[in-house]
């Protein structure tokens, strides 16, 4: 750890803590690596686009960008290994990277289901099972992953539904195994968020996307639309060390939309 991260992390409740997250450029995965870090985490940004994770990082104290294809195996034992050997630990892993490939079932082809459960569910798994290499060890640990209300069904999504309900499950077993260890695993599930990728859902169906958040904001009890930071605040409580209590849950942030 450098000297400026050493001093980065002497405040905060992630004072001393080492995080990583995962689609880290943008949208959730910016915000959530933003409200670790504001709070003493050292935070690896991680990403694809590795050019722009460093970009990223840059605009956050205490934070350097690293790259990674969460769905590729050697990719994802490097990264994590590359945080460990420059940190000495890792102690917050959230798995955040996702794409989308909406269709309806009859049009989806193979490459559109692969690359979405590959992304999400088959990158949460090799991201996890690297992480818990080095947090095991240590016996502590904090994994959290994104779900979605989608993972009940959502028309037009079977392979991005399919993939937020294994998390679920993935989730509860990983609560069930490393627990013992001093790790916890718990699952988000944003509901309607104000990010690119929804933006592009609005392009899906015919509509803008300011028309579809108004649409939302309008069936959501709240009577908006959740924000990143929404999101990254209940990712925040979930990797405090005072969570270590709370595993296996899936928690829910969509302002009651899904009531």
């Amino acid at each position: 750890m450098t000297a400026s991260e050493a001093a980065g992390a002497s405040r905060g409740r992630f004072a001393g803590r080492v995080a990583l997250v995962t689609g880290a450029v943008g949208g959730i995965g910016f915000a959530a690596a933003a409200r670790l870090a504001a709070e003493g985490a050292v935070v690896a940004v991680a990403d694809i686009r590795g050019d722009a994770a460093g970009d990223a990082a840059s605009r956050l104290p205490d934070a350097f960008g690293i790259t990674v294809d969460v769905a590729d195996e050697a990719s994802a034992q490097a990264a994590v290994d590359a945080v460990a050997e420059r940190c000495g630990r890792l102690d917050v892993l959230v798995n955040n990277a996702g794409v989308i490939r909406d269709n309806l079932l009859h049009r989806m082809t193979l490459d559109e289901w692969d690359l979405v459960l590959d992304v999400h569910l088959r990158g949460a798994f090799l991201m996890s099972r690297a992480a818990q290499r080095v947090m095991v060890p240590a016996a502590y640990g904090r994994i959290v992953s994104l779900s979605s209300i989608a993972a009940t069904g959502n028309r037009g999504q079977s392979n991005y539904s399919a993939a937020k309900a294994g998390i679920v499950g993935f989730t509860k077993t990983l609560a069930l195994e490393l627990g013992r260890y001093g790790i916890t695993a718990n699952a988000v599930a944003p509901g309607f968020v104000a990010t690119e990728m929804t933006d592009r859902t609005a392009e899906r169906i015919g509509v803008t996307p300011e028309e579809f958040r108004r649409r939302t904001a309008e069936a959501t009890p709240v009577r908006r639309v959740g924000t990143p930071d929404d999101i990254a605040t209940a990712i925040g409580f979930l990797a405090a060390e005072e969570a270590g209590f709370i595993t296996g849950q899936v928690l829910t942030v969509d302002g009651g939309l899904d009531l």
